[in-house]
């Protein structure tokens, strides 16, 4: 059966190029198209598309607003494009904090010098989103995490009184709860030298809901690995600094691990650590598909440190990770794997559960405190 698209896009040049795009693909239905964020709500609840596509900027109502309502009334798997630039990074993290599901680059430039790429590119993220879990989809208010152990007093508005070691602490968005899945049990404390999570899609969303509950004083060094376009990662890093109690930066060559510190390998290029706690930074290469890649920086971290890695899969396309979490395995490190109820897409955690290299497989809401209950 095709999957139905409905194509939102204050642009009709724009519109028609992507309704011609998928149009072309026989196992996808464009279905409507709408040229507002109040036309494409309405579109949503009429027409049922298993995708939206969404454009960010539209006059009467912009996307992430008509991203919110649709989550709300019909959640469906949404598709937002952004622009390559900063102020687009932090637009299309909103729209992910909304409900979006994935996003592409809009680029004009790209869709008359690679049309085939473009084709590519698209059908293929529309085809994967259409397959993602769709209660992760659903949004509900969202509670104040649990403060941290030992943290600063707070004010009257439940902010962190200035101290050297406070930082402000804002909660993730809170998807419905997922059906029960089978829990492994709580982990046992260990000495780890190092913390290393990966992800794919839905993995903005992950990230800071599991970061968000570590505390200050979180006792090992963290390298996270997002696939994300160079023009977002940095962007992505202050945000989640702004959010966590941690602190997280893009990593840059050279860097050095510290305990209370995450860092963030940059888009479109690889990063990788060494015996003496220094992060490298190294160009994409363009044999891998991803930039950066999870296996990258797992297996750097597997020759480096042995069996005092802790490595987290959490939800994305794919089987990136796999390969390194195999050579961590090897090393004695523990490998720990989102569940499948709590994962927009059931990728990579998956690659890693059947490929029996799991020690435990928790939801996204436990991932965080069992962070705390094995490294403190």
């Amino acid at each position: 059966m095709a999957v139905k698209v409905l194509v939102v896009d204050d642009s009709g040049f724009f519109r028609r190029r992507v309704s011609e795009i998928l149009s072309a693909d026989p196992t996808i239905q464009v279905v409507g198209t709408a040229t507002n964020g109040k036309e494409a709500i309405d579109q949503a609840i009429a027409l049922k598309p298993d995708v939206i596509t969404m454009d960010y900027e539209m006059p009467m109502m912009d996307g992430i607003t008509a991203v919110r309502h649709i989550m709300q009334r019909c959640p469906t798997p949404v598709l937002m494009f952004s622009s390559l630039t900063h102020e687009g990074a932090r637009v299309t993290l909103d729209a992910l904090d909304a409900g979006a599901v994935d996003f592409l680059p809009k680029n004009f430039e790209d869709i008359s010098r690679n049309p085939e790429k473009v084709k590519q590119m698209l059908c293929e993220k529309v085809h994967s989103i259409s397959r993602s879990n769709r209660r992760s989809l659903f949004s509900t208010p969202a509670p104040a995490p649990t403060p941290a152990p030992a943290a600063a007093p707070t004010s009257a508005f439940g902010r962190p009184a200035p101290a050297p070691v406070a930082r402000p602490v804002a909660p993730a968005p809170v998807r419905a709860a997922a059906p029960a899945a089978a829990h492994s049990p709580a982990p046992k404390r260990k000495a780890y030298k190092l913390v290393a999570i990966g992800t794919s899609t839905g993995g903005p969303v992950a990230l800071q809901r599991v970061l968000t509950q570590l505390p200050a004083n979180f006792p090992a060094p963290i390298v996270l690995v997002q696939h994300m376009p160079a023009a977002f990662t940095k962007a992505f890093a202050e945000r989640l600094d702004k959010l966590c109690r941690i602190s997280v930066k893009e990593a840059e060559d050279g860097d050095i691990l510290r305990p209370g510190l995450a860092l963030l390998a940059p888009g479109g290029k690889q990063m990788m650590v060494d015996g003496r706690g220094a992060i490298k930074i190294l160009p994409g290469d363009e044999r891998l598909n991803y930039k950066p890649c999870v296996d990258i920086t797992f297996g750097s971290a597997a020759k480096s440190y042995g069996d005092k890695v802790l490595a987290v899969v959490l939800t994305g396309m794919g089987a990136d990770g796999r390969e390194g979490a195999r050579l961590l395995k090897q090393g004695g490190s523990a490998i720990w794997a989102q569940d499948e109820a709590s994962c927009v897409i059931y990728g990579m955690p998956m690659a890693i559960v059947k490929a029996d290299l799991a020690d435990a497989v928790y939801s996204l809401d436990d991932i965080g405190k069992h962070l705390v209950e094995a490294c403190l």
